[in-house]
């Protein structure tokens, strides 16, 4: 796989339907375009403080796998395992479910054959489940190929969103002296607010999944990262920019808050725009699948070959040299929360698992540098151990918020992990054990 493609997979993976949305609920909670902005940065240099973290364990462990490899790595297996566990039942097994369920209610927008919440919805987001499915089963250059043709039909869409809305839209650039209050919010919210950016970034560590089929990945793998997150930091900056451009901070904070990138539009070109941007949603949204239907089951075939995961998933095929029942695994896993409608459960406290992963996979960088000093490490993150450390903090705060404010939904996402533990004792071989 050529750089190029990974970084198609990285930047697909991170730009889904997040950064359409979030925006309104930011402008309801904060009410200040100039703070706005600045969230938006700072969860961007955060992005990139996780990226370079990142970057670190992957040239050093530039094997298919992720999270996964890390946490084996650094914690020992079972704490490895249950990363994977939580990579299949939520990581990307609901969060595909989720995705695509989003992706076919834009495309009825698009073409409003039926209801959004329709039985027809749930027919196309299994439809666009398993032809991704199909193609990535098919070998690495059929998934490469059409990744490379949805971001870069993505990308070109966005920025045609951008510079059409700043060169010939109507908006106004004193928008940005608008403000909701004059009250300055309080540190909740901006706690809140600083969490809605994060989610958006999530995904730059997709790379380290598909690290094993990227040409001479230890020098790759850190450019990919940082580089692709820095590109989709400009992007966020920039719609944003469109946003308030658009609209003044108090229009956009009127509900309903979750359509940020229709209202604006709106606003710039008229009503009709809206079924336009219905289309750019749907290709995003579509180009994120297909990288996570890419970069999921690698994490369940490593698992498998290491002995802690079904050994009937183990097996690449013969001919394209993929894992493909262990992407049959994961569509029919997120096929099944598309049909029962469980996902929604899974995505609510889904947050406070990754935050907690990221923790641990972030914190891997300085346990294996204590333990494996002579691990070699094509790159090595700066500011050490600062980078990592305030990756940390941040990711724990978010995990403690979460324990407070959304206690039940927490401990349904820690059930879910630790449920993943019977399934650990079950699978793993003797030769796994540690």
């Amino acid at each position: 796989m050529t750089w190029f493609t990974a970084a198609c997979v990285l930047v697909s993976n991170i730009i889904g339907g997040g950064i359409f949305t979030t925006t309104g609920f930011i402008a309801r909670d904060v009410g200040d375009p100039i703070l706005i902005l600045a969230l938006w940065l700072v969860g961007a240099l955060l992005a990139l403080a996780g990226a370079m973290s990142y970057s670190e364990l992957g040239a050093a462990l530039p094997r298919a796998g992720g999270d996964y490899i890390y946490l084996r790595q650094a914690y020992g297996p079972l704490v490895g395992f249950l990363s994977g566990w939580a990579s299949f039942t939520v990581g990307f097994g609901a969060a595909i479910a989720a995705s695509a369920v989003s992706c076919a209610s834009y495309g009825l927008r698009v073409v409003p054959l039926a209801e959004e919440n329709s039985l027809v919805a749930k027919a196309l987001a299994l439809l666009l489940v398993w032809s991704l499915t199909a193609v990535h089963a098919a070998g690495v250059g059929a998934g490469g190929w059409l990744q490379r043709l949805l971001t870069t039909t993505k990308v070109v869409a966005i920025l045609v969103l951008i510079l059409g809305g700043l060169l010939l839209g109507a908006g106004s650039w004193t928008n940005l002296t608008v403000r909701v209050s004059e009250t300055k919010p309080g540190l909740g919210p901006l706690v809140v607010a600083l969490i809605f950016v994060l989610y958006t970034y999530l995904g730059w560590n997709v790379v380290g999944y598909i690290a094993g089929e990227i040409a001479d990945p230890g020098r790759t793998i850190p450019k990919i990262v940082i580089g692709g997150t820095a590109f989709v930091a400009v992007i966020y900056l920039l719609l944003n920019l469109v946003y308030l451009y658009a609209l003044p901070v108090t229009a956009l904070a009127q509900p309903p808050v979750l359509p940020v990138a229709e209202k604006a539009a709106a606003a710039l070109w008229g009503p009709t725009s809206a079924r336009l941007l219905a289309a750019v949603l749907c290709i995003s949204i579509a180009g994120a699948v297909s990288a996570m239907v890419w970069a999921g089951p690698r994490v369940y075939w490593v698992m498998a070959v290491d002995g802690v995961f079904a050994s009937f998933f183990k097996d690449l095929h013969r001919t394209t040299g993929v894992p493909v029942r262990a992407i049959l695994l994961q569509s029919v896993w997120a096929s099944l929360l598309i049909l029962t409608g469980t996902f929604e459960q899974l995505v609510i406290f889904a947050g406070v698992i990754l935050a907690a992963f990221t923790a641990l996979t972030v914190g891997a960088v300085i346990v294996l540098r204590r333990r494996h000093p002579d691990l070699a490490r094509p790159y090595r993150v700066p500011l050490y151990p600062l980078v990592p450390g305030l990756m940390i903090a941040i990711s724990l705060a978010i995990v403690g918020d979460s324990l407070i404010q959304r206690p039940i939904e927490s401990a349904l996402g820690v059930a879910t992990v630790m449920g993943g533990i019977p399934l650990y004792f079950l699978w793993r071989k003797p030769s796994s054990r540690g």
